[in-house]
């Protein structure tokens, strides 16, 4: 594990799955038909636990240029989060999952945090939970 700061506020737009975590994958394929992958956004996750013990996730990409969309906006705060990078996930989804379990059993979690995932390209991801300092 390893700390990462992210230096400035994010704004991203969002598409909420379904269910958790059936319908992660249905959400980001809606986001990459509205925004296919170039080299000029970033793609996250983005869950936290909501009220009824279940999860709300949301598949998100960068928003350029202040975008008028229909989609949700929201915004990842700057600052540190503990983290832990996931090569080749495809290979093993279920590893991003185990890897937040871990992270969210460090001491300094913050609990108005999320759990975050940053999508480095089309193979690796880190996972990031923010922490407290």
């Amino acid at each position: 594990m390893e700390t990462y700061t992210i230096e400035e506020d994010i704004k991203v737009l969002c598409i909420t799955a379904g269910s958790f975590p059936d319908g992660v994958l249905a959400a980001h394929q809606k986001l990459h038909v509205l925004f296919p992958p170039n080299n000029k956004r970033r793609y996250f996750g983005i869950s936290r636990p909501d009220g009824n013990r279940g999860i709300v996730y949301k598949a998100a990409v960068e928003e350029l240029d202040e975008e008028n969309s229909e989609l949700e906006h929201f915004t990842i705060r700057k600052g540190d989060y503990i983290s832990e990078l996931i090569p080749d996930f495809m290979q093993d989804v279920s590893q991003i999952g185990k890897t937040f379990e871990k992270l969210l059993n460090e001491p300094n979690i913050d609990p108005n945090g999320c759990c975050l995932e940053i999508y480095l390209n089309e193979t690796d991801v880190r996972c990031m939970v923010g922490i407290l300092k």
